[in-house]
């Protein structure tokens, strides 16, 4: 497989804080290259005369008024909660603080 895609994997897996074995870097390095022919074959196909489109479909583009609503009350919004402390949600804490 082509050095350069080689090296792609290997920065990419780099950023991604990924240890990838030498076969999986081969791997994914053929791929990439797959890809990268699928690309450029689809980039040759004659598109003259036809027109961009964002979908495939004419689809209009639905809109609504926006409208205040009441919100549920705590009590039901929280009804399924599988903790809460007052009026909040309790979630496992992420940061290393814990409540004292």
């Amino acid at each position: 497989m082509s050095v350069a895609f080689r090296e792609e994997v290997e920065y990419v897996a780099r950023l991604a804080r990924l240890s990838l074995t030498p076969e999986e870097k081969e791997l994914m390095a053929g791929q990439l290259g797959d890809i990268l022919e699928t690309a450029r074959r689809i980039g040759e196909i004659n598109t003259e005369g036809i027109e961009p489109t964002a979908h495939v479909l004419s689809l209009p583009a639905f809109q609504r008024d926006d409208t205040v609503t009441p919100s549920l009350p705590v009590d039901k919004v929280l009804q399924n909660a599988p903790d809460r402390v007052k009026s909040y949600f309790r979630v496992p804490s992420i940061t290393g603080y814990e409540e004292a």
